[in-house]
């Protein structure tokens, strides 16, 4: 407003001699001069005074609008803040609560509930934290270690079958067809399609192709955990996607091999072992083209 004033004065030659030295060593003066230059050129029509007052005589006074901009500042400040809150809130407690383990990694978390909950490598799990305590269901595409606190209850579900829990330890696999199922603690209830199990300490079943497996373990814990993976009777496919989860690498077979079905453990900290176990036992050679690129060959 104050430059607007001064601006005026300089056009009008109305300035002191202290303002005009000082509106002259103003940023804007260079600018100003330029405008004056080129308008001075320019001419405007002869003002008819009489004709402006009759025509401001005739116009109809209109009530002038009254807008409350305090009031209108208040209620949009206060929707904002309804909307961030809402989107916060939704964020927070709707959506649901995502867990993933990369390949070569493991991720550890714990539930509302203060249970404990392992993922393995290329592993997720999804479930929602605002109503935890009446909707305790979780959804598994991998493999998860559940150290479940005491006297808590809650569901694993999978693409391949559910998992019903209380206060218990226990492992979930559902990788492809198959379905493993460990319990290390308490009572577990699995469900295979129509089937129904319950499952005890030390007690374990696989599901592959609607064929179920029973075993009976001495671990108090799963091999991953210390750095191992154990296989019951599996395919050579399986065991290379599971050692490609484990080392993030990626494995081509190009040789014809046996269906010959492996049982036993591998390393997840060590992949030349591993490697060459799988050779050996599928008569392959294992050739690494770069640090996370692998070949077997046939012999």
């Amino acid at each position: 407003m104050e430059e607007n004033y001064y601006l005026a004065k300089w056009l009008n030659d109305e300035m002191t001699e202290n303002e005009r030295a000082e509106f002259m060593a103003s940023a804007d003066f260079e600018q100003f001069e330029k405008i004056k230059k080129y308008t001075a050129h320019l001419k405007v029509a002869d003002f008819d005074e009489a004709k402006v007052l009759e025509k401001v005589l005739n116009h109809k006074k209109a009530t002038p609008k009254v807008i409350p901009m305090f009031g209108n500042w208040m209620l949009k400040y206060a929707a904002i803040l309804v909307i961030a809150l809402s989107a916060f809130f939704l964020t927070q407690n709707l959506v649901s609560e995502t867990q993933y383990a990369e390949n070569g990694k493991k991720t550890t978390f714990s539930l509302p509930d203060a249970s404990e909950v392992v993922l393995n490598s290329g592993s997720e799990i999804k479930y929602k934290k605002w109503n935890w305590n009446s909707n305790r269901n979780l959804e598994l595409k991998g493999e998860a270690y559940f150290k479940v606190a005491k006297g808590k209850r809650f569901e694993v579900t999978t693409d391949l079958g559910k998992v019903a829990v209380l206060g218990t330890q226990f492992d979930v696999k559902a990788r492809e067809s198959r379905f493993d199922v460990t319990c290390f603690e308490g009572r577990v209830k699995v469900n295979y399609n129509a089937k129904e199990i319950i499952l005890t300490k030390g007690q374990s079943v696989s599901f592959e192709n609607g064929i179920q497996t029973d075993l009976h373990l001495e671990n108090l814990q799963p091999e991953w955990l210390n750095n191992e993976i154990a296989f019951n009777k599996a395919k050579l496919n399986a065991i290379v996607a599971e050692i490609q989860r484990q080392y993030n690498v990626t494995i081509t077979i190009k040789s014809n091999y046996s269906d010959e079905l492996f049982t036993g453990k591998l390393p997840t900290n060590n992949i030349d072992i591993a490697l060459q176990i799988i050779a050996k036992t599928y008569h392959l050679v294992p050739k690494k083209i770069t640090s996370n690129q692998i070949i077997f060959e046939g012999k």
